[in-house]
């Protein structure tokens, strides 16, 4: 059985057209609801892979609810925090909202490499070879329950020239391509659907986390040299490889932000929303010489609230440390199991909300990489000051998706790429400009 085609796909924004578009960050500690509009720009030496500009129009945060580990767990839950969010950034942007792209931390997200070959007998390469090239690595995927959020081809190769990055006019015998398809659980992707469709909106795509996060918060250098961007989420940790330009890999471990606020939670026996206070206002992972000197107050669960106990600072690092370096044991694991380790210590990027924890990149650098920054959203106007962070680097990057979606492939058309079909023609030809251009 092959990877369902179960998430809608996005077709590329034509790079003359401006829109209006919204976006939903569906996570475990909070839900984003960004309103923009994109406009044509001219283009940009650090980021060419842009062709629009991003102006925030509204926003919408809230609380997340129904969502563990970045999957629905309660759809009631879910659907009404939603609403919140998506009303909100409505009010905000004096529009209405009736689709959204989504991203996909949950589901257990993966990636595989697929190969295919295809004779050409030595004919100039069509646009037809190439989608049936890429079509034959796509069917080489075979998985039950699992469905395809991103088909990159990586790169072509035509009679073992290798590197090929455009075989279009080419000559040659046999044509190949290789395919990194980055798929998540079927039943988790159809969930996150159900509870966006239940507030009457339409899902334009479902985008990986991570590759979201990469999109807005590397330049294009650091994804053509080969970066690993890390987003610490609420409920679990997810990973992205870029190299040569793409994304190469993505992963996640069921491990985040939240499991750390539990730890304090447990170890000083308070409520979770006062762990929670504790972490962003007073959290971190390495204790600092003052530390011990230093003391806060903590009211423990059944204790007289007006008599708090007084601790060291020092004593929620030393519960915060052991699940960081947790965290980023499992991340240098797993890249190091899929090879990866090349790319990624090259350069390691940072994002989400549980990445503000301090000390968190110095201990990333003991253990994972020594060239290490923190990851902010790129490139976008009308974010205010408490957006301009780690947390929004997925919600701004789900805005940039469109713009590079066309180099995607999914399921082609046949009729459209069959031999004799005129792909070069004059009719061809003026409807191809007539979509860029309207």
């Amino acid at each position: 059985m092959n990877f369902r085609p179960l998430t809608p796909r996005l077709r590329q924004l034509p790079p003359r057209r401006n829109a209006v578009l919204s976006v939903l960050d569906v996570g475990a500690s909070k839900i984003v609801c960004l309103i923009a509009r994109l406009s044509p720009m001219a283009p940009s030496d650090s980021l060419r892979g842009r062709t629009h500009r991003c102006k925030v129009l509204g926003i919408g945060h809230q609380r997340s609810r129904g969502v563990k580990a970045g999957a629905i767990v309660d759809l009631d839950s879910a659907e009404n925090a939603i609403r919140l969010a998506i009303d909100a950034a409505e009010r905000m942007a004096g529009v209405e909202v009736d689709s959204v792209i989504v991203n996909m931390t949950g589901g257990r997200l993966s990636s595989q490499l697929y190969n295919a070959k295809v004779a050409i007998g030595g004919k100039p390469v069509s646009e037809y070879d190439v989608h049936r090239v890429l079509e034959a690595a796509s069917a080489a995927s075979s998985r039950t329950g699992r469905t395809v959020l991103h088909a990159l081809p990586t790169g072509f190769w035509l009679d073992g020239t290798a590197g090929v990055r455009n075989p279009k006019g080419m000559v040659g015998e046999d044509l190949g391509a290789e395919m990194h398809v980055a798929s998540c659980d079927g039943a988790a992707a159809r969930n996150l659907m159900l509870a966006i469709e239940r507030c009457h909106l339409r899902v334009e795509a479902v985008v990986a986390t991570p590759y979201a996060a990469g999109l807005s918060t590397l330049v294009d250098d650091e994804a053509e040299l080969g970066a690993a961007l890390i987003d610490f989420g609420g409920g679990s940790t997810s990973v992205g490889v870029f190299a040569g330009g793409r994304l190469a890999h993505v992963d996640a471990v069921a491990v985040g932000g939240n499991h750390i606020t539990m730890d304090i939670a447990r170890g000083l026996t308070i409520s979770v929303a006062d762990a929670e206070r504790l972490k962003t206002l007073h959290g971190a992972c390495i204790a600092g010489p003052a530390d011990e000197r230093d003391t806060i107050a903590v009211h423990r669960v059944g204790d007289d609230m007006d008599h708090p106990s007084y601790l060291p600072k020092s004593e929620l690092a030393r519960i915060i440390r052991p699940r960081v370096e947790e965290i980023l044991e499992l991340v240098r694991d797993r890249l190091k199991g899929a090879g990866l380790t090349a790319h990624a210590g090259r350069r390691l990027v940072l994002a989400g909300g549980a990445c503000q924890l301090t000390g968190l990149p110095a201990l990333a650098r003991t253990i994972v990489s020594d060239q290490i920054r923190i990851g902010r959203p790129l490139g976008v106007e009308g974010l205010p000051e408490s957006a301009k962070s780690p947390a929004f680097a997925a919600a701004v990057g789900l805005m940039v998706y469109p713009q590079v979606a066309g180099i995607e492939h999914f399921e082609p058309r046949r009729q459209r790429y069959a031999p004799g079909a005129g792909e070069d023609g004059y009719v061809a030809r003026v409807g191809r400009w007539l979509k860029e251009s309207f």
